[in-house]
């Protein structure tokens, strides 16, 4: 088999996927059921609050979580609607309506299944740290307060497209006290959601606290708006109307969607790598999952997906261990929209925003947020810094910006650590040592530390040979060896006789194509080792004395 098919086989799914079912359907199917249980109000939830529709959350969780689960890279990725998702496709529907989504949707497939095929996946573990959780507090500040027009019974449409500007209206513009009823709604579900999580973390506490919530709605008729009539089956697919200009406006949008949901479904998948041993993460292969997911979600008229962290995590703590878990809950889904469409179109939308709420509050974990703040200024800068870009411009360009201020401390971090020392001749002083320069550089000589280093040796007088030693070096960029081409050009150019010493295999080619060893005066004036090269410098100095 060639190398070519292999690679392309490595994308595709395989019987080895579902290796060891026989030991573990019986907790695969259970997990499942218990995803499936936790994941109904949230796909809901999701589906309202991006201004979609329930039933789009629902289809979405359904088409895309099977479609995942069988293209996609990891064994135990519950994939559908998340929190992140619709902080991105809030304002798109707000600027392109309701029928933009599903373009968006399978735009931003095409585009995450192209850099699955690119083999791009690994590009994510790029990211920094305080970049992730910047964004990831971000998230869950917008994702509260979108859920605040809600919580307080008031339309959110004619508010701004940012979330605290928006929340703030929603506050003003709700009729009080009669507002303080979906409030209490929203506190009951809180309130259910918390104690039952205290007493036991395998409690579906979100479908409970929806259950007495909608239970209590209906036994004291409380007037609160309500989910509304749902399909009782799945549509059929069917392929929206491309126009040229509807996708050229939509391609920047599907760009930004397709980013996001590249980079929460790999974290996810890499979480839940970390939580059990539940087989290897093919992030290619991962990417491709997502990408064929979010297409097929876009043709039964529902959202893009991304794997979901949080219901990933309940999947692998519930005994899951091959992708049929991830199945079963979509199925589970799928069995609700058939048979209990009726009794889920009563839930009351305050009761889904206490379980956004709550979902939010727990993505600013207290601890995490801690232990970057303390850990460097630079890593606490980038934090914060990408935290406030997403709550109050946009999540993508947060998550680019934060990348740029990380990359920034990173190589003046790196330029730092590089240096340039002069060091003694080693051995019995000789007349004439003061003339040579003896100059070790240590770490990168890259764009961002070799200006320094050219100046801090050129800047030396009374200097007839300089040598260079580079044998320290780890890492050398264009920009160095051009620098480096240069400060040879100048030293020889003032009569200073430049010798190297040193340079490392995997230097050289680079060195030679930027001219810095044709820079030299002779060929002899490049050394493997240092004895040779001081003796070097030594007859050049003896012979100037001569010659003076």
């Amino acid at each position: 088999m060639s190398a070519s098919s292999r690679s392309l086989r490595a994308l595709l799914p395989s019987r080895g996927d579902y290796r060891g079912l026989r030991r573990s359907w019986r907790g695969d199917v259970a997990a499942g059921i218990t995803v499936g249980i936790v994941a109904l109000p949230l796909a809901l939830a999701f589906g309202v609050s991006s201004g979609v529709g329930a039933e789009a959350g629902l289809i979405t969780a359904i088409v895309a979580g099977i479609v995942a689960a069988v293209f996609g890279g990891s064994n135990v990725q519950v994939s559908g609607p998340t929190g992140a998702m619709v902080v991105v496709l809030a304002p798109i529907v707000v600027l392109h309506g309701v029928e933009a989504v599903v373009i968006v949707s399978i735009l931003a497939g095409l585009i995450v299944l192209v850099a699955g095929a690119l083999r791009l996946g690994r590009t994510v573990s790029y990211i920094p740290w305080p970049v992730i959780e910047g964004f990831t507090v971000g998230i869950g500040i917008i994702i509260f307060l979108q859920q605040v027009p809600a919580a307080v019974g008031v339309a959110s449409t004619g508010h701004s497209t940012n979330a605290l500007v928006a929340a703030v209206q929603s506050v003003m513009d709700a009729e009080w006290p009669a507002a303080l009823l979906p409030v209490a709604a929203v506190i009951a579900v809180a309130l259910i959601m918390v104690l039952l999580s205290r007493v036991s973390g395998r409690l579906p506490a979100s479908f409970i606290a929806i259950v007495v919530v909608t239970l209590a709605t209906a036994i004291f008729a409380l007037p609160l708006a309500t989910i509304g009539e749902l399909p009782r089956s799945l549509p059929a697919p069917t392929l929206p109307l491309f126009t040229v200009e509807t996708t050229l406006s939509l391609i920047g949008p599907a760009f930004a969607v397709a980013a996001l949901a590249a980079i929460e479904s790999l974290l996810s998948a890499r979480v839940a790598a970390s939580m059990a041993d539940t087989g290897p993460v093919n992030a290619d292969r991962e990417l491709v999952g997502q990408g064929l997911a979010s297409i097929a979600s876009g043709f039964f008229g529902g959202m893009p997906a991304t794997g979901a962290i949080a219901r990933t995590a309940v999947n692998v703590r519930s005994g899951a261990r091959t992708r049929v878990s991830a199945l079963v809950h979509s199925l589970a889904l799928l069995a609700v929209v058939y048979a209990a469409a009726t009794v889920v179109a009563t839930i009351p939308l305050a009761a889904l925003s206490g379980v956004l709420m709550v979902t939010a509050a727990r993505m600013m974990s207290p601890r995490l947020i801690a232990l970057v703040l303390r850990s460097t200024r630079a890593d606490a800068v980038v934090f914060v810094i990408t935290a406030v870009i997403t709550v109050s411009f946009d999540l993508i360009v947060a998550v680019g910006i934060g990348i740029v201020v990380a990359a920034f401390f990173a190589l003046r971090a790196l330029s730092e650590a590089s240096g340039v020392r002069r060091e003694e001749l080693p051995g019995s002083a000789m007349p004439g040592d003061e003339r040579i320069g003896l100059f070790r550089i240590d770490g990168s000589l890259f764009f961002g530390a070799a200006e320094r280093l050219r100046d801090r040796i050129s800047d030396q007088q009374g200097i007839e040979v300089v040598i260079l030693r580079l044998s320290q070096l780890q890492l050398i960029d264009a920009t160095g060896a051009r620098t480096l081409t240069e400060l040879v050009n100048t030293l020889e150019q003032r009569g200073v006789t430049v010798l190297i010493k040193g340079i490392r295999t995997e230097h050289m080619q680079v060195l030679e194509r930027l001219g810095t060893v044709d820079s030299l005066r002779h060929p002899n004036h490049l050394f493997a080792e240092l004895q040779p090269a001081i003796e070097h410098a030594r007859s050049h100095v003896a012979r100037s004395a001569v010659g003076n």
